[in-house]
């Protein structure tokens, strides 16, 4: 039963937040980005981002990307700084071939800061990775 549900793991998919020049508002903002450094495309791909601690939650974001190409990534959405201090998190469930793929990053409190930036796959900036 329980044991011949097969349920692939994820890899090459990853979920970030990118400190970029906003060029409309002429500011430096946060912006979460999702990132396929797969070999093949992934599609109808579906995030469900939320923040939370102990006394307060926001309230769900829901999006949907139709496909983001191998070695491809794709704006989620701007992240406000008040949020920095809960715990974000973003289940991502996409298909990859005939597959439905599922994973929750967690993008920890106080996470978001220049300190944690690295190289991102794929990507030429470089951001906070989710673990």
């Amino acid at each position: 039963m329980r044991k011949d549900i097969d349920i692939p793991e994820v890899k090459d998919v990853y979920i970030a937040a990118v400190y970029e020049f906003n060029e409309d508002y002429n500011t430096h903002d946060w912006n979460v980005y999702i990132i396929n450094d797969g070999k093949t495309i992934i599609e109808t791909v579906l995030i469900v981002a939320q923040g939370y601690d102990e006394k307060q939650m926001t309230s769900p974001m829901r999006k949907t990307i139709t496909i983001i190409p191998a070695k491809g990534f794709a704006k989620i959405e701007y992240i406000d700084e008040s949020v920095f201090k809960l715990d974000n998190f973003f289940t991502v469930t996409f298909f990859r071939g005939n597959k439905m793929y599922d994973k929750r990053f967690e993008l920890p409190r106080h996470s978001i800061v220049e300190d944690n930036v690295v190289d991102l796959p794929t990507m030429p900036n470089k951001g906070v990775l989710a673990r």
